[in-house]
């Protein structure tokens, strides 16, 4: 509120307090279950009436506060659901739009990001454009090779309203941008490396003096400010010098970027596989004290061996992306990729967590579509840290599940399969200690190899009929007198007794065990 100011959002009930700490912005979904984690700022787009907003401060949950359009709608019940839950209710002014709000609150929230990564205040990249700011006597904005804007320094109401857009939006209007391409600036600005001078001949724009940012061969972005006059020789050289302490300062982030990366993944390995470091890493991650689920995904590729380089290249891709998603839902969420497998741990604060990490997973592969043809398997929820290397082995076996059915764009979750996975672990303990068939569906596997008969097949059709003979013997296309004969047979060569559950029982799972 106080970053912000009360031109753009007041208090509309507040719990008492306003020192919460913020976490992330979400965007409310009637369409969907709310998913608000703890300090969440929920905006709340086309919620309006006292019973609406009161309703959605229920659901809130542990979030910092809602945000909606004025005017706010609050009675003595919205009031005191406020006090019972702790969520302050904001107002937004009518004339702002959601992306702005969203796209302000997110800059905020960047700017502590950004403090923290760096040694200090002075290094972060908000305090290299207000330092450039202060050299030039002009706002300024540093932006990626995107025209997205990276920092912004103090005084952009000194410049004009498309200055302002791109600082609310946190990127360059699409019109400057076509503007701008069209007078070649952004071919000059590329291929020099000296500043370029941009004059609008248009009484309510400043013009504008732009620098690439440079590592090397590599641009990494740019530096903008709105300016009255061409800089003067002093002012030329400060900005050149500042275009390379912003190049270290990007530099040095993108490093961070995959340093901390790289730390999330192998810590998200160590709580997965449990034991001794799992508490640790956990509390690191901040998952420690989270309710979650764990998701295996994997590509689905033809031939693995084919262009092993390739195959490892797409899964790094997979696995961020999967990051990409998982993150966007919950800012504890994380992803790594162990082996051929990506997994994520993502928090949930639903009653039916599976489900909703189902459809999760749903979202995610409906997104990457062709580009990333996979499985993923999802497990139960995990209410504690020793739950967790459970919740990954769920994962694996509801995986594993779609492999065995040679799956491509599926989500299962595991008690979906729990029985196909069973079967699975059977088959591995039969294989590994050697098993093989035995009693009657021993002695009618031997008939059939001796004889060249079919008893087997017509016992699979039987039992997969509920012992019905007129659709047993349609499916192997035989009369269903010569069906009964068969059926005869088997039970005299094999000492079957079809009329003992437990028996049919035995011989259904020896079929699927040794497939025979």
């Amino acid at each position: 509120m106080e970053d912000l100011g009360s031109s753009l959002l007041d208090v509309a009930a507040a719990p008492g307090h306003l020192d919460a700490e913020v976490t992330g912005v979400h965007i409310y979904d009637p369409l969907d279950e709310p998913l608000v984690p703890p300090g969440g700022i929920v905006l709340a787009v086309g919620v309006e009436g006292a019973e609406p907003i009161r309703a959605l401060l229920e659901a809130a949950g542990p979030a910092a506060g809602v945000v909606v359009k004025q005017p706010v709608a609050v009675d003595g019940e919205v009031r005191a659901a406020v006090r019972r839950t702790g969520v302050a209710l904001l107002g937004l002014t009518r004339a702002a739009s959601w992306a702005q709000v969203a796209a302000l609150l997110r800059s905020l929230l960047a700017e502590g990001d950004l403090s923290e990564a760096g040694d200090g205040p002075s290094d972060d990249l908000f305090s290299l454009a207000n330092a450039v700011c202060a050299l030039l006597d002009a706002p300024v904005t540093i932006e990626d090779r995107s025209s997205r804007v990276l920092a912004f320094s103090g005084g952009q109401d000194e410049a004009d309203h498309g200055r302002i857009a791109t600082v609310l939006g946190r990127q360059v209007p699409e019109e400057w941008r076509r503007l701008l391409e069209e007078r070649g600036v952004f071919r000059d600005l590329y291929q020099g490396h000296e500043p370029v001078y941009i004059r609008f001949d248009d009484e309510t724009m400043v013009d504008r003096v732009a620098i690439a940012v440079r590592s090397g061969d590599e641009i990494l972005g740019s530096i903008w400010a709105a300016v009255r006059e061409p800089l003067s020789e002093q002012r030329r050289i400060a900005l050149v010098d500042a275009a390379k302490i912003v190049a270290l300062q990007l530099l040095r982030e993108r490093a961070g970027a995959d340093t901390q990366r790289r730390l999330r993944a192998d810590l998200l390995s160590t709580v997965l596989a449990g034991g001794a470091g799992a508490a640790e890493a956990a509390e690191r991650l901040g998952v420690a004290k989270e309710r979650v689920c764990v998701l295996a995904a994997q590509l689905v590729h033809g031939d693995e061996e084919a262009d092993a380089a390739r195959t490892e290249a797409d899964r790094q891709r997979f696995r961020d992306a999967l990051a990409l998603h998982v993150g966007a839902i919950h800012p504890r969420a994380a992803a790594a990729l162990i082996g051929s497998v990506t997994y994520a741990v993502v928090p949930l604060h639903v009653k039916d967590e599976e489900r909703r990490a189902v459809r999760i997973a749903e979202s995610f592969l409906a997104r990457v579509g062709p580009r990333h043809a996979a499985n993923i398997g999802v497990g139960r929820f995990a209410a504690s840290l020793d739950e967790i290397a459970r919740s990954r082995a769920d994962a694996d076996r509801a995986l594993r599940v779609l492999r065995a059915r040679g799956a491509s764009g599926e989500v299962a979750g595991y008690t979906s399969v729990h029985f196909a996975s069973l079967l699975l672990q059977l088959s591995d303990l039969a294989r590994a200690e050697e098993q093989r068939p035995t009693g009657p569906y021993e002695r009618l596997l031997a008939y059939d190899a001796e004889h060249g008969t079919e008893l087997v097949a017509t016992l699979r059709a039987y039992l997969d009929a509920f012992g019905d003979v007129n659709a047993a013997a349609a499916r192997v296309h035989v009369h269903a007198n010569t069906f009964r004969y068969r059926l005869k047979r088997l039970v005299e060569i094999g000492g079957l007794d079809l009329d003992d559950p437990d028996e049919r029982l035995g011989v259904m799972l020896q079929m699927r065990l040794f497939d025979g």
